[in-house]
């Protein structure tokens, strides 16, 4: 029998139970289309695992997460937790680190028969760099980036290096090369950032020049943010640093219909992790009002990226058509469904596909 493809899921704060919920039972109803069975193992993180053991991410938890075939993240209220030192550890940001995830894989699309603020139909990847930047957390050996060498002046470090350059370099121009517009846009901001950015161009130029069926191009970051809201049916593959990429990412699925709507997948040469793109929304926990669109789409990511790609293309199809009809929508899309409705009617609809 084939090794079972074993993911660890790990439900988070606010509507992550909820959510997580809905994205296991999607993943066990594809369970015929898949190649090797499946294995769903869970652990606590966010406030659940700090009142049990004292932080919000426990060691045990990293060390499963290292063990598993991918990780299955849901959304955590890190902006709410304690001090570092009273436990409160942001789970995002340390497996992203410790899992050596250099890419956050987020595609925007528009799905056909529901409206979005694009007056264009577009399908569109930002491959954002993850490791590295101007975030503080992520870019110092030994503590962060931001320092304050007086009570009135903050300073931060913003680093960028060949290495984790060439990885996101090559993760984004292999994607596009499977892509059919066949284009890459490289986002930058060369031109006040001379030597940190000019690295980052540096090796996508490099990789470029292993890609010459694609069509290449490099954007100013302000350009390319104008041109999204324009018509961003003019991109394909969009690779970029990582504030720029998150930036961006975020300014693409709401173009598309919102964060709620979009995947997402980090992944390095040996570890992927899927993950919602919006936060936890404490406000509506328990109420029956989470839309679990983006964390199942993000699973689906994962099961591609494993190359189980006829139970991804099922889950895809399948919230595609629910999406399409109102009757068939969660409540923040104008629906009347409820999170367990929604995630009842997927289930449905895949069982009935596969029979």
């Amino acid at each position: 029998m084939s090794q079972p493809l074993r993911y660890l899921c790990l439900a988070g704060d606010g509507i992550g139970p909820e959510i997580m919920a809905a994205t296991k039972a999607v993943l066990r109803a594809v369970v015929p289309a898949l190649t090797r069975p499946l294995q769903l193992e869970q652990a606590k993180i966010g406030f659940a695992a700090l009142e049990a053991s004292g932080t919000t991410l426990p060691e045990a938890v990293i060390a499963h997460a290292t063990e598993v075939e991918g990780v299955i993240l849901g959304p955590v209220s890190h902006n709410a937790y304690p001090a570092a030192d009273a436990g409160g550890i942001n789970p995002s940001a340390v497996l992203r680190k410790a899992l050596d995830l250099f890419a956050n894989h987020r595609p925007a699309a528009t799905w056909q028969g529901l409206d979005a603020p694009s007056r264009k139909a577009f399908d569109l990847v930002v491959m954002r760099e993850n490791l590295e930047g101007f975030y503080a957390d992520r870019n110092m050996h030994h503590g962060g980036g931001e320092f304050m060498p007086d009570a009135d002046t903050a300073l931060a470090f913003r680093k960028i290096t060949r290495a984790a350059s060439k990885n996101i370099a090559q993760a984004g121009f292999a994607l596009a090369a499977k892509r059919p517009a066949q284009k890459v846009s490289v986002i930058h901001k060369a031109n006040v950032m001379r030597i940190s950015d000019g690295l980052f161009l540096e090796c996508c130029r490099a990789m470029a020049k292993a890609y010459p069926q694609l069509t290449y191009e490099e954007l100013l970051v302000d350009a390319a943010a104008a041109h999204l809201v324009r018509d961003p049916s003019r991109f394909d593959v969009l690779i970029t640093t990582n504030m720029f990429g998150d930036i961006l990412s975020d300014l693409a699925s709401e173009l598309a219909g919102g964060l709620g709507l979009a995947g997402s997948l980090n992944f390095g040469h040996t570890h992927a992790l899927a993950q919602a793109q919006h936060g936890s929304a404490p406000d509506i926990a328990g109420q029956e009002r989470a839309n679990p669109t983006s964390l199942i789409l993000s699973s689906e990511m994962l099961l591609r990226h494993h190359e189980e790609t006829r139970a991804a293309d099922l889950i895809r199809t399948t919230v595609g058509q629910a999406l399409a009809r109102p009757e068939t929508r969660t409540g923040d899309l104008g629906g009347s469904m409820g999170t367990v409705a929604f995630t009842q009617h997927l289930t449905t609809q895949i069982s009935e596909t596969l029979r």
